[in-house]
């Protein structure tokens, strides 16, 4: 992963399973970033589900920052990713992806995926210099605005995902061989 900033001078984090007492937090942090905040309720929601992990950068016993994701067959897709405001800029959301890579696995899953939305340049920028691609635009994404969305991905190399990818075919090939 590209990084300007050298492993000494993030600031520090620990990243833990969400727990219910860190709501307050988690709820300035998405209050603070987004325009179309989620509520309690979505979170709750979201973390009811067998599928959905929730959790959460803690720095001094503060919460800086938070991600929930869900767990697919071959990737994993973050639904919410966020760093108080107050912390931006300090490696913590480049810790969390790191975290977030750190669970894929050859054998398995070999993708992060997330959706951005267009007008959230900020974001947009962090992914990509983590290495993620935008893959394609999806319309009317948001309820909420009518917002379009990138889908982003980060992928890992596998030895057994030759299904996946394509091979080019030469048409003047194809020709030759008749």
């Amino acid at each position: 992963m590209n990084s300007t900033r050298t492993q000494a001078e993030l600031l520090r984090v620990h990243i833990r399973w969400m727990i219910r007492r860190d709501m307050n937090e988690v709820l300035a942090a998405e209050t603070g970033s987004f325009e179309y905040a989620w509520t309690e309720e979505d979170f709750l929601q979201c973390l009811r589900r067998r599928n959905c992990i929730g959790m959460v950068a803690e720095h001094q016993d503060r919460i800086v920052g938070f991600m929930i994701y869900e767990l697919h067959k071959t990737r994993l897709h973050v639904l919410n990713f966020a760093v108080a405001p107050e912390f931006r800029r300090n490696g913590v959301g480049i810790q969390m992806v790191q975290k977030l890579v750190g669970k894929l696995g050859s054998h398995r899953r070999s993708k992060i995926t997330l959706a951005v939305r267009e007008r959230n340049l900020d974001a947009q920028c962090f992914f990509r210099s983590q290495d993620f691609k935008a893959k394609r635009v999806l319309r009317n994404y948001y309820e909420d605005s009518g917002e379009d969305a990138f889908l982003m991905e980060f992928a890992i190399e596998t030895n057994d995902d030759s299904d996946d990818r394509e091979t080019p075919v030469n048409r003047i090939a194809q020709y030759e061989e008749n």
